[in-house]
């Protein structure tokens, strides 16, 4: 809701200033209506000097735009800062209100302490480690880069396997097809899991990663119903050498996986001509016009954007990547279930 710093708004007014963003959600689909359109800015306009805390553990929430948006601010002076922890608390840290007072200081009141307002001075991005549980987070190291992504990334390309491995090579074999049923629940996940052999050595992932898939949708066979779109929901999972997922913390404190990603295939199209489009972020509009067909027993390759994530993977550690048709655990709060969208 919106209010007037005297107060002075009636409780109608509140109320129609009001807004539900789940139900927004579920009335406003594609970027080309007026709900999405007004509320899109030029991120290159944006001059002045910006700090932008990203934080791991929101897969679900700001880590995207948080990365995003320090990416393309027209800033000269501009800081991405990556933390761990809940979305509220890490706000309140000793280290982090020192941080931010730092950065206000500077442009502010013209004291800078640390050269914030030096071009160069810097490094503009701050790097928190994952290595280990959310247990050590407050022990976690740190690390200044001078560029996102970092230059020096090896991307690595993995394969899946029919017997659910992540594999660095491709198979000779003849391929296949895995299947698992649609609307999966967090309550009841329908879900294909793929892992990696155990690290040689302490290996550390940062950075975008994106999922290469080929899909395709076909009916129950007791059903009338003809499916005409496919949701796919993917998720990195980090396997410790004992052979346990190791959680994260998540926006509300709950435990979370690695990081997550979402495609409705109907909006599968990209634009590998835009500007931003990279191939380790696949660009899309998102408008009305970008709708296609999802036609049973047809084969789509998408590809499927993950937002950006940090790992210490330790020598013994998996990797275990997940396609499924709906929630899964890590989802928290930001769950999709509306019965008018789904």
């Amino acid at each position: 809701m919106y209010h007037t710093i005297e107060g002075d708004l009636s409780t109608e007014e509140l109320a129609a200033n009001r807004r539900d963003q789940t139900i927004d959600n579920e009335n406003n689909r594609f970027r080309d209506e007026t709900y999405y359109s007004s509320r899109e800015y030029h991120l290159g306009d944006i001059q002045v000097p910006l700090l932008s805390v990203a934080n791991w553990g929101g897969i679900c929430l700001h880590l995207r735009g948080n990365v995003e948006g320090w990416t393309w601010a027209g800033s000269d002076l501009k800081y991405l800062r990556f933390i761990t922890g809940r979305h509220d608390l890490p706000f309140y840290y000793t280290q982090e209100v020192k941080i931010q007072r730092s950065f206000l200081d500077a442009f502010l009141k013209g004291e800078d302490r640390e050269g914030w307002s030096v071009k160069g001075k810097l490094p503009p991005i701050d790097l928190v480690l994952r290595k280990g549980d959310a247990e050590v987070e407050q022990q976690y190291s740190r690390r200044t880069e001078n560029e996102w992504p970092i230059a020096r990334t090896q991307y690595t390309n993995f394969h899946l396997t029919p017997e659910g491995k992540l594999a660095r090579s491709l198979s000779t074999e003849k391929q296949c097809k895995l299947s698992y049923r649609a609307l999966g629940t967090i309550e009841e996940p329908q879900l294909l899991g793929f892992e990696t052999a155990p690290f040689e050595a302490q290996t550390e992932i940062t950075g975008h990663a994106v999922a290469h898939l080929t899909v395709s949708v076909s009916p129950y066979a007791t059903s009338e119903n003809v499916p005409s779109d496919i949701d796919l929901f993917v998720t990195l999972r980090h396997i410790s050498p004992l052979g346990r997922e190791i959680h994260y913390t998540g926006t509300a404190g709950d435990p979370v996986p690695l990081t997550k990603g979402w495609l409705r295939v109907s909006l599968r199209k990209t634009d590998p001509a835009h500007w931003k489009h990279r191939p380790w972020l696949p660009y899309r509009h998102y408008t009305s016009n970008d709708v296609q067909p999802v036609i049973v027993g047809e084969l789509y390759a998408v590809d499927v954007e993950i937002w950006p994530t940090n790992v210490v993977v330790e020598a013994g550690g998996k990797i275990v990547f997940e396609i499924a048709s709906g929630d899964t655990q890590g989802s928290g709060v930001f769950v999709h279930t509306s019965p008018r969208d789904r």
